[in-house]
């Protein structure tokens, strides 16, 4: 396949449901590594990620008939996957040292990195509007963030360079993503991803193999649990977009903040305080805003494929 699935008929509440249990899957992943890195590196769990994603979506594609998994952009797909993936490295690592919620919040102003990478890299002009989103997400990440509160200390930083990746991302996708099909991508975005990690992992001081046998069942359970979270959310995601307009949904993908402060209360029973509360409503409201005015200008000039809302996610 080189082009993106069909458009079947509009089913804006499905595709609703299907983008919050999506944003739910990611939110469960970030609280779940957040849980592990207290007991294994972030190597190890960055490869059994990627190692799931690439299982899953090879049997995905099977099943679904495309044994060939030809790809008419190659560079492309190793670029996207590396900078998924750099962005993952830097999530696991900021995980291990910051609450879910907050860095959730912090990591959803891509949207926001977008309007910045393209007026500056694509020299696209950018209205007042946009600008005061930007500047409105940035202020609900310093709420958040509160510098010099010694809340989290250098680790934000992580989280604020993941986004800029994950901007990078969503640039490049938006610009290729609609001469691939989605499957096809989702599947090279696991493939670069174990890659890569491969001969880190072998040449790291983390061994695997009796890292994985001295673990109690639980958690080589949550290992698998990552990569299995990680492709459904993407998959979710395709499938939301095939049934209702981009524009419909991507405002609710910010219900992984909420998602994200419900599974960091109940598994670290740790929840955000006020001003953490009023700085991710603003960043939700601001990177909603500048995700729906960038799919409608999208929209007045071709069909926006279903790829393109693959870059929010770890």
């Amino acid at each position: 396949m080189t082009g993106g699935a069909g458009r079947a008929a509009p089913r804006p509440a499905l595709g609703i449901l299907l983008i919050v249990v999506a944003a739910s899957c990611f939110a469960t992943m970030d609280t779940t590594l957040r849980y592990m890195g207290a007991f294994m590196g972030v190597v190890v769990l960055l490869f059994a990620r990627y190692a799931v994603h690439t299982a899953v979506m090879t049997v995905w594609l099977l099943v679904q008939g495309d044994k060939t998994f030809r790809t008419a952009n190659p560079r492309f797909q190793v670029l996207r996957g590396l900078l998924l993936l750099t962005s993952s490295a830097l999530a696991f690592t900021a995980l291990k040292h910051m609450p879910v919620a907050e860095f959730t919040a912090i990591v959803m102003l891509t949207p926001l990195l977008v309007t910045l990478v393209s007026a500056w890299l694509l020299h696209e002009r950018v209205n007042a509007l946009r600008w005061a989103l930007v500047f409105g997400g940035f202020a609900g990440a310093l709420i958040v963030i509160r510098p010099g509160s010694g809340l989290f200390g250098w680790a934000v930083l992580l989280p604020l360079i993941a986004a800029v990746c994950n901007a990078a991302f969503q640039v490049l996708t938006g610009k290729l993503g609609p001469h691939e099909s989605p499957h096809t991508t989702n599947f090279y975005t696991g493939l670069t991803g174990v890659t890569v990690m491969a001969p880190i992992l072998w040449w790291s001081a983390d061994d695997i193999v009796p890292t994985l046998a001295a673990a109690p069942p639980l958690q080589l359970a949550l290992i698998a649990a990552i990569g299995v979270l990680g492709t459904a959310g993407h998959l979710l995601l395709i499938m939301a977009l095939g049934v209702a307009r981009t524009a419909t949904l991507m405002p609710f993908l910010y219900t992984q903040i909420a998602v994200a402060a419900l599974m960091g209360w109940i598994v670290f029973q740790a929840a955000p305080d006020f001003w953490g509360w009023v700085g991710m409503a603003v960043i939700a409201v601001c990177g909603a805003a500048s995700a729906w005015l960038n799919v409608r200008e999208a929209a007045r000039t071709r069909e926006v494929s279903a790829v393109e809302a693959d870059t929010l996610a770890d």
